[in-house]
């Protein structure tokens, strides 16, 4: 395993897939470039003129998601449109000042202060070995299809481990096959590319799965 990647944590592991994204990388160059001409033109925070910037139409992109504003100081005068940094945040999964997509994890500033990944869908087919459907019937009560959900559960789980599957997924289990990953697209070639492509274009959002407890909608 390359050295520069044995000690990221999960935050930095989701940046190396994002920051291979092309579609970021367009992104981020508008974004820089516009940023500088606003800073020509208003001055550089903090002591920029504010009030001219966020109403210069440069400033500004309809909202990505206004379910995802972060407040005032991402939303223009017009509700419906967020400053650009804003945008940014909301179309790619987090909250401050978009980083450059040419530093590795090892080399930004500051950790990247990501967004809670989407929360999870209980109602869509199973796609691989490790995800399973069971049925609920609403009409009886739910704590006792609970537990007995929760112990089906662990037991398939405990299966899968005997099988010599990799679950639950951990940082610790997943570092080796997210090098491979990697490396697949950096290479652009092997039988891994396809999974690495999903990985680069929003899988990396995956990835914040594993460090706190996921919401379902």
């Amino acid at each position: 395993m390359d050295s520069s990647l044995e000690h990221l944590d999960l935050g930095q592991w989701a940046w190396e897939f994002l920051r291979r994204n092309p579609a970021y990388l367009a992104d981020y160059r508008e974004f820089i470039a516009l940023w500088q001409a606003l800073e020509t033109d208003y001055g550089a925070p903090p002591h920029r003129d504010f009030h001219r910037w966020k109403n210069d139409p440069r400033a500004t992109r309809p909202a990505w998601d206004p379910a995802l504003s972060t407040g005032a100081a991402c939303v223009a005068d017009e509700e419906d449109r967020q400053l650009i940094e804003c945008w940014m945040g909301s179309k790619w999964g987090f909250y401050q000042f978009p980083q450059d997509p040419a530093l590795p994890a090892w080399q930004l500033e500051s950790p990247l202060n990501w967004r809670p990944p989407p929360g999870l869908r209980f109602d869509r087919p199973a796609l691989s070995a490790s995800e399973i459907r069971l049925t609920f019937d609403l009409a009886l009560p739910l704590p006792a299809q609970l537990e007995a959900a929760r112990t089906w559960l662990l037991s398939s789980q405990a299966a899968l481990k005997r099988q010599g599957l990799a679950v639950p997924h951990s940082l610790t289990n997943q570092r080796t096959r997210w090098t491979e990953l990697l490396h697949a697209w950096d290479s652009q070639s092997g039988d891994l590319l396809d999974e690495a492509r999903a990985m680069v274009e929003g899988g990396y959002r995956e990835i914040l799965r594993l460090q706190g407890k996921p919401q379902a909608d």
